[in-house]
């Protein structure tokens, strides 16, 4: 699933070509993804200059002044800048074509993505309880320490959970439990405010890392330019069980938490 990185990677790959482009057209061929594309779209955005993009956790924002659009990737979505002459596939199921003849495409096979528009994005319900972002100030090692004092779930139950902090995906979240040297299945009250400090930089640290390497491919998800991201080649632990640690050499150990395989050094992480 494209993680905060990919979506974060899509985002600066898109925005030099399309922002203060005017949206001329959208073609729905195949409304029914995770929620049914509004009827309207092309009605409320056709016509529009596209100001800028944003992100919001896991969702793109399109700002066209008079109106928001969210875009989320799903589970296999991605979205690329084409030439308006190539067929679509099977899969492409939303295009965008801008006045300079720029098009992007949608492709989403799993169809669990999302494409919806709004007036005001911060009040919009999938928008409006998420957590601060990861790589602002506002999360900073005092508030991690705070929101772990009130739960018990196990540490990288609460780093995945979006009313805490966004964009921390499961490959994220092990990697940063690596680096911070705590087991995933620590109960969060347990970890002291050393311990949430070193996960707070981790974080940062993983998070920055991974949208430098493009983000992470494991299946389906590309950068708008159709190249993978690269990060999966770094990691010190995910999907890597009874491999060396790369610190210790200790076999890595995998275990499951919330239907998600969580990876840890049994040595390095306490």
């Amino acid at each position: 699933m494209p993680e905060l990185p990919e979506v974060e990677t899509t985002r600066r790959g898109l925005l030099p070509s399309l922002q203060n482009r005017t949206l001329t057209r959208i073609v729905v061929r195949n409304p029914d993804l995770r929620w049914p594309v509004p009827a309207d779209l092309e009605a409320r955005l056709g016509g529009l200059t596209l100001r800028g993009i944003g992100r919001r956790g896991k969702y793109l924002l399109f700002d066209f002044g008079a109106a928001v659009q969210i875009v989320h990737l799903g589970m296999s979505g991605s979205l690329r800048l084409t030439r308006p002459d190539e067929p679509a596939a099977l899969h492409d199921h939303v295009d965008w074509l801008f006045d300079d003849g720029t098009l992007l495409r949608l492709r989403d096979p799993r169809r669990f993505g999302a494409v919806l528009c709004t007036d005001d994005a911060t009040r919009h319900p999938l928008l409006a309880h998420l957590g601060p972002e990861p790589l602002t100030p506002a999360f900073d090692a005092v508030y991690l320490h705070a929101q772990c004092q009130r739960r018990s779930a196990a540490i990288k139950q609460v780093i995945m959970d979006a009313q805490v902090v966004v964009g921390v995906g499961n490959i994220y979240a092990s990697e940063s439990l690596y680096h911070a040297g705590i087991r995933p299945a620590t109960a969060a009250r347990r970890l002291s405010r050393p311990a949430c400090t070193r996960l707070n930089a981790a974080i940062k640290q993983v998070l920055t890392a991974a949208i430098a390497a493009g983000g992470s491919s494991l299946r389906d998800y590309v950068a708008s330019d159709g190249e993978p991201g690269y990060f999966q080649l770094q990691t010190r632990v995910y999907d890597r069980a009874g491999l060396p640690c790369r610190a210790c050499g200790t076999p890595i150990k995998r275990i499951v938490q919330g239907q998600r395989a969580s990876f840890y050094c049994p040595a390095c992480q306490h």
